[in-house]
């Protein structure tokens, strides 16, 4: 019931019942005002769009608190933190939140799939998977590389930085735009009229 008051359907039928008190109070309608705001209220609800339909529940809030505890751990590991990543995971995580934190995200899937797997997989796999060698074995050369295991840490982090970037610059391309343009307007305020 409590959301229901909230809903188009009940706003479009308050805008109909309004509007039927506004037509009494003009001397449209005569002693049966009631019926008129009532039906018009009907009118509003029914045809009103419906709410639309979430089967899958908005976990920005959930994936969010993750990204937090993430960051808090790799700060608290790191002493065994390869130099320079704990501050890479700190803005991966950073740009992540500043887009979980937008309520548009959702109208675009492709982003929120990115984002997802970058804040629920992939960022989390690469840190848990490095502190969980034995701290010897982090940072001994690879069998046949010239790689250690932190450098392949440095690598992942840098890749998903660069992922998280590139996400967020997609996401933030018509903003971009807009800021571009508004910028050409501005410029073309200065130039003089032609003589």
């Amino acid at each position: 019931m409590i959301r229901y008051l909230g809903s188009t359907k009940n706003l479009a039928g308050c805008a109909g019942g309004l509007l039927g008190l506004v037509l009494y109070l003009v001397g449209v309608v005569g002693s049966f005002w009631p019926l008129v705001v009532a039906g018009l209220y009907a009118a509003g609800a029914l045809l009103a769009p419906p709410e639309k339909v979430h089967l899958i529940p908005d976990a920005s809030g959930q994936l969010r608190a993750g990204l937090e505890t993430l960051v808090r751990g790799v700060s608290e590991q790191a002493g065994r933190m390869p130099e320079g990543t704990v501050e890479t995971v700190r803005r991966t995580a950073e740009i992540l939140d500043g887009l979980l934190a937008r309520a548009d995200l959702r109208a675009n899937p492709d982003v929120l799939h990115a984002v997802t797997t970058l804040a629920r997989v992939d960022l989390p796999q690469s840190v848990e998977t490095y502190l969980n060698l034995p701290w010897w074995l982090s940072a001994k050369r690879l069998a046949g590389t010239t790689t250690s295991a932190a450098d392949e840490l440095r690598t992942q982090l840098d890749l998903l930085l660069a992922r998280a970037e590139n996400v967020a610059e997609r996401f933030y391309a018509a903003e971009l735009h807009q800021q571009a343009d508004h910028t050409r307007y501005l410029q073309s305020q200065d130039d003089p009229p032609d003589a």
